[in-house]
């Protein structure tokens, strides 16, 4: 079981004209429809986050050939156009919500799209669909004070655990980009499990922190849909995103290093 190589798709809006911020990682209804079709007519069996994780870490077994699908954000089009076709074949999936995109009284303007409201996530959670954190305010979680960390996590946890009555037991990093700082917080601020993206196929081996994601957008052909899921061509697949990635983590260090000296200089 240790070897068992998992996809876990990533999505974030559901929309057939999603503005400009969101269009490229979006899928439109329709596309998203019939990638649900293709899970269900190859035998894969969907799991939620939380299910997959301690699975891993009691040892207990996975049903045969799971696949996870989380959203992330928290777009109106997962409940509009997402959960039809999730229920349609009986399919649970992980949302995790960025609480202060939400529409309604912790709603700070941020999201990129129409959002989400309380009422649809508690909706989405009572049809099957786990709710996890992703900050309250969205920000690289890497970048920002061990202070400004702590809030984002802790506040997302409570907002969600006020709103549903439910704590959250599943996170995933804003952007994908976490630290052992960050997971360190993460785990300290009680959440069992947490993703990152990768572009990669989840593993045990992996930790639970540090569970990979294949993202799921706008150009993905369902040919190249039917490859991910099929676990073949990954490296391949997302050859690009990796060299984008390594350039951007550079870029990335030498910034957080400016600051570092800027404050001690300071």
């Amino acid at each position: 079981m240790s070897d068992v190589r998992v996809p876990i798709l990533m999505y974030h809006a559901v929309a057939t004209d999603p503005n400009e911020a969101t269009r490229a990682l979006s899928v439109t209804p329709e596309a998203f429809a019939e990638q649900m079709a293709v899970l269900a007519d190859r035998g894969l069996t969907p799991v939620t986050t939380a299910r997959l994780a301690a699975c891993w870490r009691t040892g207990r077994p996975l049903p045969d050939r799971p696949v996870l699908i989380t959203f992330d954000d928290g777009y109106e089009g997962v409940h509009r156009h997402a959960l039809p076709a999730l229920a349609k074949h009986g399919f649970p999936a992980t949302l995790f919500v960025s609480t202060g995109w939400l529409r309604g009284p912790y709603d700070t303007g941020g999201g990129l799209d129409t959002m989400l409201d309380w009422d649809q996530v508690r909706e989405l959670a009572a049809q099957g669909v786990e709710i996890g954190g992703h900050s309250h305010s969205h920000p690289q979680l890497d970048q920002v004070s061990d202070a400004t960390l702590r809030f984002e996590l802790i506040h997302c946890k409570e907002i969600v655990s006020d709103q549903l009555g439910t704590a959250p037991a599943s996170f995933a990093y804003p952007y994908g980009y976490s630290s052992r700082r960050v997971r360190q917080a993460v785990r300290e601020t009680g959440y069992a499990q947490a993703l990152a993206v990768g572009n990669g196929l989840a593993r045990r081996a992996q930790g639970p922190y540090a569970l990979r994601r294949v993202t799921v957008r706008r150009s993905t052909g369902i040919e190249e849909f039917e490859r991910v899921v099929e676990g073949r061509a990954i490296a391949r697949t997302f050859a690009g995103d990796r060299a984008l990635t390594k350039g951007y983590a550079v870029v990335r260090r030498v910034r957080q290093a400016r600051r570092l000296v800027s404050r001690s200089v300071g």
